[in-house]
């Protein structure tokens, strides 16, 4: 196996370079098709891993579980209750406390400190599953569903993405896409831009791989000539219904409709999505949403989420790929 990442941790992509990206991406194409042949190799019998969780999820949970499973290791999960951290015992201490007992850490919290303390303590290597300013295994699996819907190099590949772009997915595409030279646009509402710590970042980097960075708040602009449109939920349980109001206010212009998809000129675009999606009422929420705004969907409509342009579900899969090739190459 060409890539080694023995012991080290993921838990942005600014730590990486575009070539070990690349790298975990050809190694999770690999993967996939051994899983698909009958033919995967066990390479992480005896290995355990930690499943640290303060918000709860379904993609990544199951993704890191499966992952570990096909390849002999096992995981334990603790759930945002399991666990003192932060509460009875410090990050430091549960860093030096797990690294003990596991081979690797999966955090999924909201500091991105935490995953970073976890990291520098615990002596092993530790995987950011999302925290509010990064979602690195997220834009792993997105790049791999790239490369199977489009013939081009990712480097001549263009992704657009719609809606508030200041937290994980904003940052995590702009900085992603830098290192891996690609087009990438951020179509936002000013306001709802990356901060200019991040931009910075993502230009310095695109200066050595020819990326094309823009961040614009115009949507006929930022989605022109688009291989991907992608976007993310604007409102987040447990938010106040005030900032529900707002967001929708401000981002309803960037909702990715027909009308958007059209407007790319590229009748073979594709809709990409990190789930859960407010595309129509089937959830508690998106049905409290609609009694108060009187809004059918939010970020995507129904229309697009179902179209055939949608590669939603082969992205969610490809996250339990994606983790499995990280796995591998930091654990085997």
């Amino acid at each position: 196996m060409a890539l080694d990442l023995t012991g080290r941790s993921y838990v942005k992509e600014l730590d990486h370079t575009g070539d070990e990206l690349r790298e975990l991406v050809a190694l999770a194409a690999r993967l996939k098709a051994a899983k698909a042949a009958g033919t995967e190799e066990r390479l992480l019998t005896g290995r355990t891993i930690a499943l640290l969780f303060e918000k709860n999820s379904t993609r990544t949970r199951c993704s890191f579980e499966v992952a570990a499973a096909d390849q002999g290791a096992a995981t334990v999960y603790l759930d945002p209750a399991g666990s003192h951290l932060g509460s009875k015992e410090s990050v430091k201490d549960t860093a030096r406390v797990l690294g003990r007992l596991f081979d690797a850490i999966e955090f999924r919290g909201a500091a991105q400190s935490t995953a970073e303390e976890l990291a520098a303590h615990s002596g092993v290597p530790v995987y950011n599953g999302l925290t509010d300013d990064w979602h690195p295994t997220q834009t792993l699996a997105d790049v791999l569903t790239m490369t199977e819907h489009c013939p081009r190099p990712l480097a001549e590949q263009t992704l657009a993405y719609l809606g508030d772009a200041r937290f994980n997915m904003g940052n995590s595409y702009l900085v992603t896409g830098a290192l891996l030279g690609m087009d990438v646009r951020l179509v936002a509402p000013r306001a709802y831009w990356p901060a200019q710590e991040v931009a910075a970042a993502a230009r310095r980097i695109a200066e050595s791989t020819g990326a094309r960075l823009t961040l614009t708040e115009s949507v006929e602009e930022g989605v022109a000539g688009a291989d991907f449109l992608a976007t993310d939920v604007w409102v987040s349980m447990g938010e106040p219904k005030e900032v529900w109001d707002e967001r929708i206010a401000a981002l309803a212009p960037y909702a990715v409709t027909m009308d958007v998809l059209r407007a790319t000129g590229n009748p073979a675009v594709r809709f990409l999505h990190c789930l859960p999606a407010f595309h129509d009422l089937g959830t508690s929420v998106a049905r409290e949403i609609h009694e108060r705004h009187g809004l059918e969907y939010l970020e995507v409509s129904d229309e697009v989420f179902e179209s055939e342009h949608s590669v939603v579900f082969d992205e969610a899969e490809n996250r339990m790929h994606t983790i499995k090739a990280l796995l591998v190459a930091t654990l085997a």
